[in-house]
């Protein structure tokens, strides 16, 4: 019987050389998330890792139950005591949870945390999308000012830019407070009502239970029929308004090339006011990297205060993929600086006591320990991409000198055993 990893999941493993499962290198990810690490840093925002499944009833009330997240695609199952749990589906639900039982409010209200973890979802598996994907995300928790959306969607942006990422923009919506859905929802379905039957199949599913995600619908049919439909900026209060247009101006003057989408309106009860995508490039339809908003009231549903918070979500296979699609500056694959062969029993036992001394002064080294042959061991040292290598035999343990081969230049030099990290350290 041959085993498979299940369905819309995958394997990262050290090196993919298959140029369409390149983005599968895990070096890859390590140059991803330490650009990511490095950059919320920068921004002042702080880790925070929350329990892979968490109880049903959280995404239920904050995601939404008619949500296409709750009602179809989260992972389910009862415990052993008969609780119902699931695999957590999206970060933010988890991390407002996190934030409410640990009364991180006490010691300061405004916290900036963010995450990079695997997160579940029970839909079909295409490019940059999984049953099991890895989503970095952070959550600014406790100012409503617009300087903060705007910090959050900087973050991304410069993120992305200093990663490489080509042709970015923000795509960029307000959905008002709950007054203005619940009126545009309403007029949204009075208008769709005599078009019912001619929508597609998810958007007749949608049009009781979530309206407004008709207005992202993919099918052409529904565009061309949403083309007179009526404009949820036509419901925002006054407040709204000037909370957007501040975060507008507030993108002009970082030089964020943005984009008004009326019909962005994302998938999740708990948006409020601004939301946003991010695109990069001409990718088709599967272009967005990143996407997130304002959730004013979702600390509060869960049990917190009622302070204002937003936050954003991206999938790291999609940032890797366009990575490189559009040729971005990505790492060759990591490299050995030194590869040693020990000739005898002897011979490998200071190749083993030499290794160590390498690699605790911070240097990497192999060796072999079955007994291949030279060819077959310098063959070994290619496929790792070593800059030198060492043959120690008798000779070299007699006079206490090695030859160390610079793999590119194939030129030799001598050094004595107890100048090899000397050596190296000149080197790097």
């Amino acid at each position: 019987m041959e085993f498979s990893h299940p369905k819309g999941t995958y394997d990262l493993i050290p090196f993919a050389s298959d140029p369409k499962d390149r983005w599968r290198s895990s070096y890859l990810w390590h140059h991803v998330e330490k650009f990511i690490k490095d950059c919320c840093a920068l921004y002042g925002v702080k880790e925070i890792r929350t329990p892979i499944f968490e109880k049903k009833e959280l995404f239920c009330r904050s995601v939404g139950q008619d949500t296409d997240i709750v009602s179809k695609e989260m992972y389910e199952f009862q415990d052993r005591a008969g609780r119902d749990m699931v695999l957590r589906p999206e970060g933010t639900a988890a991390v407002s949870r996190a934030y409410v039982e640990e009364k991180l409010y006490i010691s300061n209200p405004i916290q900036k945390l963010y995450y990079i973890g695997p997160m579940f979802r029970y839909e079909r598996p295409q490019s940059g999308r999984y049953r099991q994907h890895i989503q970095f995300g952070a959550e600014f928790i406790g100012s409503n000012a617009a300087e903060v959306d705007v910090e959050a969607i900087d973050l991304l942006y410069t993120l992305y830019s200093n990663l490489g990422l080509k042709g970015l923009k923000v795509q960029i919506n307000s959905v008002g407070d709950a007054k203005a859905r619940s009126e545009f929802r309403q007029a949204l379905k009075d208008y769709l009502a005599p078009f019912a039957q001619n929508l597609s199949a998810d958007s007749q599913t949608r049009l009781e239970k979530n309206p407004l995600r008709i207005l992202d619908s993919k099918d052409l049919n529904d565009q061309k029929i949403l083309e007179n439909a009526p404009a949820l900026e036509n419901y925002l209060s006054a407040e709204c308004k000037e909370h957007f247009a501040r975060v507008l101006f507030l993108l002009k003057q970082l030089n964020i090339p943005y984009i008004i989408n009326p019909k962005l309106v994302r998938g999740l009860d708990y948006y409020h006011r601004t939301v946003f995508e991010i695109t990069a490039g001409e990718l088709g339809a599967q272009n967005s990297v990143a996407g997130g908003g304002r959730y004013d009231g979702l600390i509060k549903t869960l049990g917190g205060p009622d302070l204002p918070a937003v936050g954003f979500a991206t999938g790291l296979e999609r940032v890797i993929q366009t990575l490189i699609a559009q040729n971005a500056p990505i790492p060759n694959k990591p490299t050995t600086d030194l590869f040693l062969i020990g000739m005898g029993d002897i011979a490998k036992e200071t190749c083993f006591l030499l290794m160590k001394e390498l690699r605790t002064a911070n240097i990497s080294v192999e060796m072999d320990f079955s007994s291949k042959k030279i060819k077959d061991l310098f063959r070994m040292a290619d496929q790792l991409g070593a800059k030198y290598t060492a043959v120690i035999g008798d000779n070299e343990l007699l006079n206490k000198k090695i030859a160390i081969k610079d793999m590119a230049s194939r030129t030799e030099t001598t050094v004595p055993l107890d100048q090899v990290v000397h050596f190296f350290h000149k080197a790097q």
